[in-house]
């Protein structure tokens, strides 16, 4: 009953609409949508959601476009899950050799462009709901495989998103950046301040039931703040399923593929899934 929230919009079949320019699997796409749900529709959701002191600016994702990226063996029968990507920069490209393991684990890329660290909180938050919201009503997916991450300040909005919408993404993949809703002791001495204020009434189906790979590196200048995440918030505050992993010798860099691939095994722990007969994906 837990995975009920996830598991609602998925395993009905959705077909998928005709397109002017149709997502060919394999190859690099651009996408647009026409609708947005009432949890990024809603100025009023969006902020308390985080009870930010400052109101949403108007926002229409209409105007807005976004990459998708499906396995180059994807089989509209079996269902999917997502990665839904938060770059830190205008453009969302992830590395291309991080489209071998989404193919591998059967995840659907999106990122919305003009999502960087420039644009504000509040569109980057709605963006990525968006995404979530109108994939699920085209493509058939695995709800309890919905999952945010993003890079740097990216990695940060999807750590709040992780948490304050923990109802729509069951988990966080954190690449050098990561929040939290109460200040954190570092092992550098400082004390990180709380960036965002989640909804009490959501917490616990959060804290029982979300998962969250936390990834640094050993020369990451946000290391120290991770760190402090990953032990005086998530693991204090009584998260039950997250992860940290530092990255040897790496600085504030993408994470190597190997070990992007060690954290959505993580988040995918205990969602088993099966392939079609037609459509026999290596695990």
């Amino acid at each position: 009953m837990r995975w009920l929230l996830f598991l609602l919009p998925a395993f009905f079949g959705l077909s998928l609409p005709a397109e002017e320019n149709p997502v060919v699997p394999g190859k690099r796409s651009v996408i647009r949508f026409s609708e947005s749900p009432v949890q990024s529709s809603d100025p009023v959701q969006v902020r308390y959601r985080i009870m930010a002191a400052e109101n949403p600016g108007d926002y229409d994702v209409t105007k807005e476009a976004f990459e998708i990226l499906l396995p180059e063996d994807w089989n509209p029968r079996d269902p999917y899950g997502l990665f839904i990507w938060i770059g830190a920069g205008d453009s969302p490209r992830i590395p291309k050799e991080w489209d071998k393991v989404l193919a591998k684990h059967r995840l659907i890329y999106i990122g919305a462009q003009n999502s960087g660290n420039k644009r504000n909180i509040f569109d980057r938050i709605r963006m990525a709901i968006d995404a979530n919201h109108n994939l699920r009503q085209r493509y058939r997916i695995d709800g309890r495989r919905v999952y945010v991450s993003g890079f740097s300040g990216g990695s940060r909005v999807a750590s709040m998103l992780g948490v304050a919408w923990g109802d729509m993404f069951s988990g966080t993949i954190c690449c050098m950046g990561a929040n939290f809703y109460t200040d954190v002791a570092a092992p550098d001495g400082k004390v990180y301040g709380l960036n965002y204020l989640p909804g009490e009434q959501l917490l616990p189906l959060v804290k029982q039931a979300c998962r969250y790979s936390l990834i640094s590196a050993e020369n990451d200048f946000n290391l120290a703040n991770t760190r402090g995440v990953y032990k005086n918030g998530f693991v204090k505050e009584g998260f039950q399923h997250v992860q940290f992993f530092e990255v040897p010798g790496l600085g504030h860099k993408m994470p190597p593929a190997g070990w992007l691939e060690k954290a959505i095994q993580f988040v995918d722990q205990g969602k088993e899934w099966q392939a079609s007969a037609e459509n026999p994906n290596v695990k």
